[in-house]
């Protein structure tokens, strides 16, 4: 309570100033929370706007708290977007506030709620990794695009054909991971993490997928969850596990020597982005390059 009252303090006390910032700008200054979805903004509206992200490369979303520099940033912007689905869900109640002086978007608004994989009824028991089924988060900037073009008419010509270049990209993409996710899955292959980020990929895909953590990083695991893990590797014969960029690799070393123990060897590989991308100007680095690293990780791994 005493973290929300802080953050309120001071969203109250920048909001209450008068920026020059903004009058002074040559661009509009685009905030997006995380770095995969600013590469998607970027991508959209080109050189007509600055996107930053909020969250350097590396940042797991769930854990991650505003500063006041956060703060400041946040109302300086003359847009903010965001994942929604609670997946910056220490941040939910700052986006309320905001909400009532500036322009926001929450793309998970582009996606059908009967596409969306729950773990209970609760609101933040809705899974956010919806960007690991490419057609989902097609779906996502589509609706990104569109209200893009609401908040900027003159803009709608750039943001059309930028658009549709890169669902293009999206869609070729989308083809070669079937393609080499069906390999795998016709030698009876599964995928095992450290969280239970990659459900929508297993479902848009057919790869069977089983984590160590739940859909949150904030969740620890057990002794049971570690014991089951095990036995799971143990009855698929599974060859690799994979760590996250974003999580300690710790717990899946725990469960590594626990096959180990049971005479059977299993690679701890990766790491795999799932979060986050990987700093600017390296081949993780675009949500195109997260994406295609991730699969040709998984399937060099695994492919028997």
């Amino acid at each position: 309570m005493k973290n929300v009252l802080y953050l309120y303090f001071f969203l109250l006390l920048i909001c209450s100033c008068t920026s020059a910032s903004k009058s002074t700008r040559t661009k509009p200054l685009i905030v997006a929370t995380t770095s995969i979805l600013a590469d998607g903004i970027q991508v959209l509206v080109g050189d007509q706007a600055e996107v930053i992200a909020l969250m350097p490369a590396g940042v797991d979303p769930h854990l991650y708290k505003a500063s006041v520099r956060d703060l400041d940033l946040l109302t300086q912007a003359d847009l903010v977007i965001y994942h929604g689905l609670y997946l910056e869900g220490k941040m939910t109640e700052i986006f309320e506030k905001l909400a009532k002086q500036q322009v926001l978007i929450d793309v998970s608004n582009g996606i059908p709620s009967d596409q969306l994989i729950r773990s209970g009824p609760e609101l933040h028991s809705v899974d956010p990794h919806v960007w690991f089924d490419i057609t989902l988060w097609s779906a996502a900037l589509t609706y990104a695009s569109q209200e893009l073009q609401i908040w900027q008419p003159s803009w709608k010509p750039q943001l059309e054909t930028n658009t549709k270049t890169y669902l293009q990209q999206l869609g070729a993409l989308d083809q070669l991971t079937r393609t080499k996710v069906q390999e795998l899955v016709q030698h009876n292959q599964v995928l095992v993490t450290a969280h239970d980020a990659f459900a929508y990929f297993g479902k848009a895909y057919g790869l069977p997928v089983h984590s160590l953590q739940g859909l949150s990083t904030l969740s620890e695991p057990g002794l049971r969850d570690l014991t089951e893990l095990i036995s799971l590797i143990q009855t698929y014969k599974v060859k690799a596990i994979f760590a996250e960029q974003t999580i300690s690799p710790k717990a899946l070393q725990a469960v590594a020597r626990g096959v180990a123990e049971k005479n059977q060897v299993v690679k701890l590989a990766g790491p795999l982005y799932t979060d986050s991308l990987d700093a600017p100007n390296t081949p993780a680095g675009t949500y195109l390059g997260m994406f295609e690293t991730n699969l040709q990780l998984i399937y060099n791994q695994l492919l028997p």
